[in-house]
């Protein structure tokens, strides 16, 4: 794929020059990730495919691209975004004289190489970003607002209204082309409602994720997705259903309360019974002084209407 890109973007400059003007096709780095659909001059481009100077890569609404160029200095391309690697100067000491990019709208991340500081430059349409050894994301919208957000390391924005200087974490600029700029403080919701779009800065919002190593602080950025509970609106009212009328038993009387059951020995004195050891309804029961709790019940062996039932000694004797 690198051999068929190389050779298009080589006749392309055989068609319009009429014969390769230096270091067209010359490679400054490549592709290492790709989601999505991202592309270059000669069509998409795919992992490991080689970028070259003064080559656009522009990305599509959901499209991602992470690059890592010759002096290990890398660039993150986010959703939307068109940016030209404008100059690339690289020498045999493994560093570049002078790499600048043109970034024309979208997000960004930028993570510094070996190469001197001074080496880098980073051209919007509000200003420069000056890199001095550092992480930080930039983005341009569509009238050329520019946002730069500090990660790491130290940064400057100079544009018509000035310069400014980054050198907190989380330190942002907003400049506009006509050169209006913002004073640094750190970046919030209020940057994102500035810029007037709440995915201007994705990588620091969670909103795409970059591979391991290129990763930075989210500086704040992250809940941003996240609605408060108390801004939801109130849910809608529930349509009201009449309930079928529900049946009721007639009350019922009250009972009187049952009378309490004493036990034998609980009962009262019943002055109306009197002792009654003259009963004449009873005469089949006669005093039984001989047994001993006071009734008398006398060996029966004389019963006749028990035959069966014998003197039983070995039986145990009853409780009364």
């Amino acid at each position: 794929m690198s051999y068929l890109r190389r050779t298009v973007i080589v006749a392309l400059g055989f068609a319009l020059a009429g014969s390769p003007p230096a270091g067209a096709a010359e490679p400054v780095g490549q592709a290492v990730r790709i989601r999505t659909e991202v592309r270059g001059a000669a069509g998409p481009l795919a992992v490991e495919d080689a970028v070259y100077r003064d080559e656009r890569i522009s990305t599509s609404r959901s499209g991602l691209g992470q690059f890592v160029f010759r002096d290990g200095s890398k660039l993150a391309v986010g959703a939307g975004s068109s940016v030209v690697i404008d100059r690339f100067v690289f020498d045999d000491r493994k560093t570049v004289q002078d790499l600048t990019i043109a970034a024309a709208k979208g997000t960004f991340r930028w993570i510094s190489g070996s190469s001197r500081h001074s080496a880098y430059r980073i051209l919007t349409p509000a200003g420069t970003i000056g890199v001095r050894g550092t992480v930080f994301d930039f983005y341009v919208g569509g009238d050329g607002t520019t946002a730069v957000v500090l990660l790491s390391g130290a940064a400057d924005f100079c544009g018509r209204g000035g310069c400014r200087q980054l050198a907190r974490r989380c330190d942002c600029v907003v400049a506009k082309p006509n050169g209006a700029m913002s004073d640094t403080r750190p970046v919030n919701r209020g940057t994102l409602r500035a810029l007037g779009n709440q995915q201007a800065l994705p990588f620091l919002s969670g909103q795409q994720r970059l591979s391991s190593g290129w990763s930075g602080s989210g500086c704040g950025l992250a809940a941003v997705l996240q609605i408060r509970p108390d801004k939801l609106p109130p849910p809608p009212p529930a349509p009201r259903v009449d309930a079928p009328p529900v049946a009721t038993e007639p009350e019922q009387p009250e009972k009187p309360p049952k009378p309490h059951k004493h036990h034998e020995h609980h009962k009262p004195d019943r002055p109306d019974r009197p002792d009654r050891p003259d009963r004449p309804d009873r005469p089949d029961r006669p005093d039984r002084p001989d047994h001993p709790n006071g009734h008398a019940r006398p060996d029966r062996p004389d019963r006749p209407d028990r035959p069966d039932r014998p003197d039983r000694p070995d039986r145990p004797a009853r409780w009364h």
